[in-house]
């Protein structure tokens, strides 16, 4: 049997568990985990891809050890202002790209969808009750290439893995069978299903642009830095103290997306600075607030 049919044609024995090895189950599935799986003799499958050392074999295709360099980007939440000029950048390299086509759907309709690697949210921050009013964050989100990838530990088949060289999540087209367990397990909301060609993707950080020797290298950035107007979006090797992206963040507080959770993300986001507090530029007889605004939402 060949093709995508075989992965229907599967011998399963279901056995009861004992309460001991649910119990153990449970704890080797937290995050972080040390021993991660139980032990049940040498492992028996297919190989990883060629840039994975895969712990046990290609179906947990994370390094054996941190990769170095760790290459993802750091975006100032205090300079974005939601053009979405990297969302549309993003869309149009890699639609010719590595992880291409970006299919859409009814585009200029009523119910627009289709694939985008990066999304840009915007609410408001802050109630004004310190004295500096509220203010427009705009949040871009895209894939965070974490260090613990929950999507990588749960995929079936080894389609998605993590580059030992530089970090990089990627996953293999050719080995995904679009069960979605991966969109389930990431708690950022990053990836993205292809319904025309039914497989998961993902942002790549433009793997085909920072990695390209015939591109001058002030262009081997991703798309999404390339193009942004502000700055807001930053790219270098986070694994290293002394590098740009690492000065940056210790400077600014740099921080990660849900630490709490364990995944340890690479991309890194900058607080919005401080705002003055408010002044009152017309002849209103109200009084400007005295208090200063220390709330980083402001």
């Amino acid at each position: 049997m060949t093709g995508q049919a075989a992965w229907y044609d599967l011998r399963v024995r279901v056995e009861k568990a004992s309460p001991k090895e649910r119990a153990e189950t449970m704890r080797a599935s937290r995050p972080g985990h040390a021993a991660g799986r139980r032990a049940a003799g040498p492992p028996s499958c297919a190989p990883a891809p060629p840039s994975v050392q895969s712990r046990e074999c290609g179906h947990e295709s994370l390094p054996n050890a941190s990769p170095a360099p760790r290459l993802g980007l750091v975006i100032d939440l205090d300079t974005c202002v939601g053009c979405h000029a990297c969302a549309v950048a993003c869309k149009q390299w890699n639609d010719g790209g590595h992880m291409a086509p970006l299919t859409d759907t009814d585009a200029y309709g009523a119910g627009p969808d289709g694939v985008w690697f990066n999304r840009i949210h915007s609410f408001e921050a802050g109630t004004g009750d310190s004295g500096c009013g509220s203010r427009t964050t705009n949040f871009p989100r895209s894939c965070l290439h974490c260090e613990q990838p929950a999507c990588v530990t749960v995929c079936p088949t080894g389609a998605s893995y993590k580059r030992a060289e530089d970090g990089i999540v990627l996953v293999n087209e050719d080995l995904c069978i679009g069960c979605k367990l991966c969109s389930w397990a990431c708690p950022y909301g990053a990836r993205e299903f292809d319904q025309d060609v039914g497989v998961m993707k993902k942002c790549t950080l433009c793997i085909d642009r920072i990695h390209n020797e015939t591109l001058a290298e002030t262009e081997r950035v991703p798309a999404c830095v390339m193009v942004c107007p502000t700055s807001a979006r930053h790219f270098g090797d986070l694994a290293d103290p002394s590098s740009a992206v690492s000065k940056l963040v210790a400077e600014r507080g740099g921080y990660d997306l849900m630490p709490e959770l364990g995944y340890e993300p690479t991309n890194k986001y900058l607080p919005p600075r401080p705002r003055p507090p408010w002044r009152s530029t017309s002849a209103s007889p109200r009084t400007a607030p005295t208090t200063i605004c220390r709330s980083t939402a402001c």
